[in-house]
Parts: C-alpha cells; sequence; structure tokens
C-alpha cells in the first residue's frame, strides 16, 4: 500500500515558503503521494498550483488533487492544467475529481450548482478530447499539451458510489473515500471493483482512502470546525475521528494494506513541517 501526506493547502498559516518545505520533507521522508484537497470560497493555495508548485521542487513523490472541484471550472481550463502539471511532474501526476457540497464554491465562478453531476459527465468528454489533440468546435487546434502518459492525465473520482461508479468505469482509473472505517471502506471498495469487473475493465480499480490527523504533545483539529462548519454537525464528526495519536496511525496503516486498499493519505490540520516527521514515524512503525 502506498502511503501519502495531504499538503496544507487550505490549512490556516500556511505561506508559499512552507508549501513548498513541505512537499520537499514529505518527499525526503519517503512518502509515496501528495495530495490538495479543493475549495474556492476558503482561503487557501488553489489546487492545481499547489500541484504544479509541488511538482517543481520533488522528483519521485506521485501527485494527485484528492479531489478537485472540477464542475465549478472551464473543462477546457481543468484539461489544459491538469495536462501541464502531469508533463512538469512527468507524469506523476493524477487528477482526482469531485463535485463538491457547497454552491457558493460555484456561485464564486459563475456555473451552475444544481447541474453540476449532470455537466460533470459531459465535461469529462470535452477533458478528454482535449488530451487527445482534437479542437473543439469552431477552434482550428487544440487548447491543451498532451498529458505525459497514454494520450491522457489518469482521472479518479470521490463523491457517492451512486454517482462516482458509472464515471470510474467510463472515465477512471480508481475511487477515493475520506474518514471511513475499514469495514465500510471494504463493503464500498468491493462494489466498486464489482461494477468494474462487470464493465469489462482490465486490471483492477485503485482504491484511496483520506484521513485527517494532527500528531505530537499538542495536537489541534480545530480547523476542522471551520473547514466544515457549513455541514454542521458533521463537522465534529470529522474533528473526533482525526488521528490524534501516533499508535492510531499506525493501526490505520495495518488495517487498511490488509483489506486491499492501494493508497493511503494522511490529511493534516496543523500548518507545521514537524507533522510530516511524526506522520512518517507512525507510517514507519506499521512495518516494525
Amino acid at each position: 500500500m502506498r502511503v501519502g501526506i495531504g499538503l496544507p493547502v487550505t490549512t490556516k498559516g500556511t505561506g508559499g515558503e512552507l508549501l513548498l518545505a513541505w512537499a520537499r520533507r514529505a518527499e525526503e521522508a519517503g512518502f509515496d503521494v501528495l495530495t490538495s484537497i479543493d475549495r474556492i470560497v476558503y482561503p487557501g493555495f488553489e489546487s492545481l498550483t499547489a500541484m504544479a508548485a509541488a511538482a517543481a521542487v520533488t522528483d519521485r513523490v506521485g501527485l494527485r488533487t484528492n479531489v478537485l472541484l472540477a464542475p465549478a471550472r472551464s473543462p477546457v481550463m481543468v484539461a489544459k492544467q491538469a495536462a501541464s502539471v502531469d508533463q512538469i511532474s512527468g507524469g506523476r501526476f493524477m487528477l482526482g475529481i469531485g463535485v463538491g457540497r457547497r454552491p457558493d464554491d460555484y456561485e464564486a465562478t459563475g456555473r451552475s450548482f444544481g447541474t453540476r453531476g449532470r455537466r460533470l459527465d459531459a465535461d469529462l468528454e470535452a477533458m478528454h478530447a482535449e488530451w487527445r489533440g482534437e479542437p473543439a468546435a469552431g477552434r482550428v487546434r487544440p487548447s491543451t499539451l498532451p498529458p505525459a502518459r497514454d494520450g491522457a492525465v489518469p482521472i479518479f473520482f470521490g463523491g457517492s458510489l451512486d454517482a462516482a461508479i458509472p464515471r470510474i468505469v467510463r472515465h477512471g482509473v480508481g475511487w477515493s473515500v475520506s474518514s471511513r472505517g475499514p469495514a465500510d471502506t471494504h463493503e464500498m471498495a468491493e462494489q466498486v471493483r464489482a461494477a468494474w469487473r462487470e464493465a469489462g475493465r482490465e486490471g483492477a480499480p485503485t482504491i484511496m482512502v483520506m484521513h485527517y490527523f494532527a500528531l505530537g504533545d499538542d495536537p489541534n483539529v480545530d480547523y476542522l470546525f471551520d473547514y466544515y462548519g457549513y455541514q454542521g454537525d458533521r463537522a465534529r464528526m470529522f474533528a473526533e475521528g482525526a488521528y490524534q495519536r501516533a499508535a492510531d496511525v499506525t493501526a490505520a496503516v495495518r488495517d487498511f494494506a490488509a483489506i486491499g486498499v492501494d493508497e493511503y493519505t494522511f490529511v493534516p490540520t496543523m500548518a507545521d513541517l514537524a507533522q510530516v516527521d511524526l506522520l512518517a514515524d507512525a507510517v514507519a512503525a506499521a512495518d516494525a
């Protein structure tokens, strides 16, 4: 199982220098993946910009948006930005996509919230056409660099399974879930795998899990009450479920590896570079 760490893209106190130092330290500490969560109407770094910056200061680590609010953006721009990050990183990037829950993220970009799911399906077709080098109607040339690999940026999807599964089997390489336990994750992952087989896809979908953490002598998860405040009581669920002990991280690595998860990413609630090393130590203990 690959283990990743989130960039603190929306965590209070993160500046540009810390973001770059975090990416470098994460690669040095041996993490396999760097991820960015995504919001628009919230102070923080734009996800694809953060991915490009991380790509420029690292050589090995994989890069993921987990997940980008793609329907809040132009599909041509998402295709162009994603292909750019893929080229800058030398093919280390995977584009995670979701639709989100907040109307204000869509209002801010002038795109419809109510039609975001239906629109995403058309957007995915447009993005793949861009990556194939096919000009859209009315244009004489494509807008986008070719991706680094196989004619498309690999895409995975988050969100409810009813909506995500058809997109996974048609356009995706995998599925991502947030803050679920091993039993729930295994049950849902089996549904994804079954749909994948029924669609005649070769191989298997990549199953990804993310979970929040804050470690050390004074762990602080207050950021989650602000970030998820719009969800009411669910904000408390995220905060209370965040791993605050190294032993919990170690157990999670073992438990999720045992059910066949492919990537497990821990997302920080504190903009403190020491969190990278504390997490690396807790992950390493799973192999002890």
